[in-house]
């Protein structure tokens, strides 16, 4: 065959093998550009919290590993896929997003259950799937699929919800059905000893149901129920009866669960207004059980002061405003709820985790996004933050 005939069937080429280009557009769609307010909080965060990763973390990797860079290291290996991650999901049709949440929240059930019948145990609880050297934790993924579930729901069934004349079936579509999807995956977390998410999950549930516009003292009762039930399960359980016990009163548990509360809370106070610098940390040598996690914050205080304390909230501050305002700018309801729901999930989980270190509640084991180290955590936290900026790509559409 000649070049002359070769090239006269490009049709049949195109048909067989299509243009990268050509599969992406089907991908993306027509979108705009994702907000880049938002993009640079992001990476403004990340930063921030690698840096601190390496501050509070390279005396105990060198204690431990030998290695003062372990911890840095394998947090910007994560980062790296987080951040492909983030790329990758931003591209995505948000139609595409609402198309396969249910496919997503049954994965997550199967997840949730997996966990308990082949689960790693640690710490008293069965929270980890492990595949080869990685673990992940499903509750994570449960955090994200139950937000999109739920944007989902309210979207299909927006007209009933919010028809209060029949008051069966908006009662129905807009209590019951989302307290079902809430009950379900809630329950599967709590028989992983997982207080902490239960927490995160039920608060986050009611706060989009509210936004989404179900009646507010349906929410109020079935909400005091939630409570009533997180106090007995926290009461009568006796791994959570001893959480509450060390912190009513630490002083009293020094060397036997309260250490960690109590060399948190000193380190906090000495870091003054200033900070004693960078790096010169003295509670993060062997006092502060691993500084790179939960109680990173402490340390950040510690080594930046107040003013440091103060620009982590200030950036945290600027995320959630930005957050909400994309939401709110987004026609679509159920890509305004999704975003929503994810700022909320972050905004939850910093005031839990400080008011965990500032021991204003209970040690519950809840990580400071961005800055605590992690591994399939933070890549689920960058998928979630591709979805925002996926999202924001459709914010400039008017309603």
């Amino acid at each position: 065959m000649s070049y002359k005939n070769y090239d006269q069937t490009p049709a049949v080429k195109r048909h067989r093998f299509p243009a990268l280009p050509d599969v992406i557009s089907k991908i993306r769609g027509e979108q705009g550009q994702a907000d880049r307010i938002m993009l640079l909080l992001i990476l403004a965060l990340a930063c921030f919290g690698s840096v601190m990763i390496f501050s509070a973390s390279y005396a105990n990797a060198l204690s431990r590993y030998g290695d003062s860079l372990y911890f840095v290291k394998r947090q910007i290996i994560w980062l790296a896929v987080g951040f492909a991650t983030m790329i990758l999901c931003s591209f995505i049709q948000p139609e595409r997003y609402e198309k396969y949440t249910p496919l997503a929240f049954c994965i997550t059930i199967i997840l949730l259950i997996a966990v308990l019948i082949a689960g790693q145990t640690g710490g008293g609880a069965q929270r980890w799937l492990a595949i080869g050297s990685l673990t992940f934790q499903p509750s994570e993924l449960a955090k994200t699929t139950l937000v999109l579930m739920l944007a989902r729901h309210f979207a299909h069934h927006r007209d009933t919800i919010l028809d209060y004349d029949r008051k069966g079936r908006s009662f129905l579509t807009g209590t019951m059905v989302p307290f079902a999807y809430i009950g379900l995956i809630c329950g599967l977390v709590a028989l992983e000893k997982h207080l902490s998410c239960i927490i995160i999950l039920g608060m986050l549930g009611i706060t989009l149901m509210f936004a989404a516009g179900s009646r507010a003292r349906y929410l109020t009762m079935f909400g005091a129920a939630g409570v009533a039930g997180v106090t007995a399960l926290a009461l009568f359980t006796d791994y959570t009866k001893r959480r509450i016990m060390i912190w009513q009163n630490p002083e009293a548990f020094p060397l036997d669960g309260g250490w960690q509360t109590l060399q948190g809370m000193m380190a906090i106070g000495s870091g003054g207004f200033f900070g004693l610098g960078l790096g010169n940390s003295r509670l993060k040598y062997s006092y502060v059980a691993e500084p790179q996690n939960d109680f990173i914050f402490t340390i950040t205080c510690e080594e930046l002061g107040f003013l440091g304390a103060a620009l982590i909230l200030i950036l945290f501050g600027l995320f959630l405003f930005r957050g909400y305002s994309i939401a709110l700018r987004n026609p679509s309801v159920f890509c305004g709820l999704a975003v929503f729901g994810i700022t909320t999930k972050v905004a939850l989980q910093v005031l839990l985790n400080l008011a965990v270190v500032t021991n204003s509640i209970p040690n519950t084991g809840i990580s400071l996004p961005f800055f605590s180290y992690g591994g399939s955590s933070l890549v689920m936290l960058f998928a979630e933050m591709g979805i925002i900026l996926s999202i924001s790509r459709t914010s400039h559409i008017r309603r």
